[in-house]
């Protein structure tokens, strides 16, 4: 999938493809002004909180470093028969901001058809889950204080300006569940200044970090932050450790006076290593990812006249002579070889419609396309999905 944002932020930090991410901290600017305010605007962002119910921790309050308590900005909104909705105080997180706050919205891609489709166009190009957070943060509010994240981060400034400190590791890519809990702040400061609008920032896992807009006087600044987790070594071996289950020497009592059980159960183990390499298991993390939500399509609806492949990772297309399959989320289809072309089209990542398929690949696509529907593997490009594509990803049959 081709998509603008993610072209934007490799040329920007001077990228050719995700294998830089996580090595080094690195910076650059977008000088496209349009394309960072088709992002997320501070007052699109508003709405979005408006009009859902939202709960803590997704949606969060903070001033002074402090987590504001909820009941200051949550109300429930009941209705005539008495059923109570948490919803967002509009009026008292207004005045929150006036005095200077941050907020922070969790997993904004799960609210957002732009953020969706940037997430998941940030999935086929890093093969890693991404998911977004936004942050807006008014006059001299603080932000959280030095700190560390347990996986790679994007981070975009949509509006305004925030200032930042990143500083090196203290502890050589640590993890979530670590042997150390690397409490101690490093001393060597890599970088230090004020992130505008349309700068881009990348933190690899580890790096301590903070920002704030102390000093920064009457104003704002929103950030999104693409958080990419990759698969570690321990990853890999956590996964073995669901395989080896299947073989009956592994599910053995271990018997401390049993010698010769231990050397059998090594031997098992080195085999079990062998045979499940790092390259299967990242090939299987990819299939056991479950399907994304999605409107269903119902023909009582309308028909289908646009579709758009909506897994998390790009499908795996498989010739195999007469046939060929299709392997994504856990599924496989096989269709006749014919298909190909459609498939290719239909599952590119890019919206595609069908009257265009037709002329572009023959009559086929129709057919394969509802299959792909009723499969889930592609969504019906309903206009609110379509929203999030908008100058950001062209059509692929154009």
């Amino acid at each position: 999938m081709e998509h603008r944002l993610i072209s934007a932020i490799e040329t920007a930090l001077g990228w050719n493809g995700a294998g830089e991410l996580g090595k080094d901290f690195v910076r650059g600017s977008i000088g496209d002004p349009g394309l960072i305010s088709r992002v997320l605007t501070p007052n699109r962002l508003l709405d979005i909180v408006m009009r859902r119910s939202m709960n803590r921790p997704q949606f969060r309050v903070f001033q002074e470093s402090k987590e504001v308590h909820p009941a200051i900005y949550f109300t429930d909104s009941v209705s005539p028969r008495g059923q109570s909705i948490p919803m967002v105080n509009m009026h008292s997180l207004g005045r929150l901001l006036g005095e200077g706050a941050t907020v922070i919205l969790d997993q904004a891609n799960v609210f957002d058809p732009t953020m969706e489709v940037a997430c998941r166009a940030l999935q086929w190009w890093s093969h890693e889950r991404v998911q977004v957070n936004a942050y807006l943060t008014t006059n001299e509010a603080s932000g959280f204080p030095l700190h560390w994240d347990d996986h790679d981060v994007v981070i975009v400034q949509l509006a305004g300006e925030k200032g930042w400190e990143v500083r090196g590791t203290s502890r050589s890519v640590p993890l979530y569940r670590d042997a150390d809990p690397n409490d101690t702040p490093s001393e060597e400061t890599i970088w230090a200044g004020v992130m505008k609008t349309g700068d881009v920032m990348h933190i690899p896992r580890g790096h301590w970090h903070q920002a704030t807009r102390n000093g920064h006087g009457s104003g704002k600044s929103l950030h999104v932050t693409f958080g990419i987790t990759k698969r570690t070594g321990a990853s890999w071996l956590a996964w073995l450790g669901d395989w080896c289950r299947e073989q009956e020497i592994f599910r053995h009592d271990l018997d401390r006076r049993d010698g010769e059980a231990f050397h059998t159960l090594t031997e098992a183990a080195t085999q079990l290593v062998t045979e499940r390499s790092p390259a299967d298991f990242l090939a299987a993390y990819e299939q056991a990812m479950p399907l994304p939500r999605q409107v269903p399509f119902l023909d009582v609806f309308g028909s289908l006249d646009a579709v758009v492949c909506a897994t998390h990772f790009p499908p795996r297309i498989e010739e195999n002579g007469e046939t060929v399959d299709v392997l994504a989320s856990g599924k496989k289809l096989t269709l006749l070889a014919k298909a190909l072309p459609s498939l290719r089209l239909l599952l590119s990542g890019r919206p595609v419609p069908l009257d265009r398929a037709v002329s572009v690949v023959g009559s086929e696509a129709v057919e394969v396309a509802e299959i792909l529907v009723k499969e889930e593997l592609c969504a019906v490009f309903t206009p609110e999905l379509s929203s999030g594509y908008t100058g950001l990803v062209t059509n692929a049959a154009s």
